[in-house]
């Protein structure tokens, strides 16, 4: 399973926020986020949103720590980028 969380940079809504992904599909993204309990509306067209409260625990599960411009590379070179205007694929 490779699935990367970037740091809890991203403010919003009062905290900060990380972006949690995979490299192989979205099915093991799925599977992942529901094991560690971010629940299925935190889905956002191609990531996770995780506020940082539970950073350590996605990454106590296996979440591999990287920066954002390097999860965002990861994510468009294995064809899972989705940015905003394009169709987000069901959860």
């Amino acid at each position: 399973m490779t699935v990367y969380i970037d740091p809890p940079d991203w403010p919003g809504h009062g905290r900060f926020w990380s972006h949690l992904v995979s490299d192989v599909s979205f099915e093991e993204l799925h599977t992942f986020a529901a094991s560690i309990g971010c629940p299925p509306r935190a889905f956002e067209r191609d990531h996770y949103d995780v506020p940082e409260s539970r950073y350590e625990d996605a990454v106590r599960a296996g979440a591999k720590e990287i920066g954002s411009k390097e999860l965002v590379r990861r994510i468009t070179e294995a064809g899972l980028r989705r940015p905003k205007g394009r169709p987000a694929p069901a959860v």
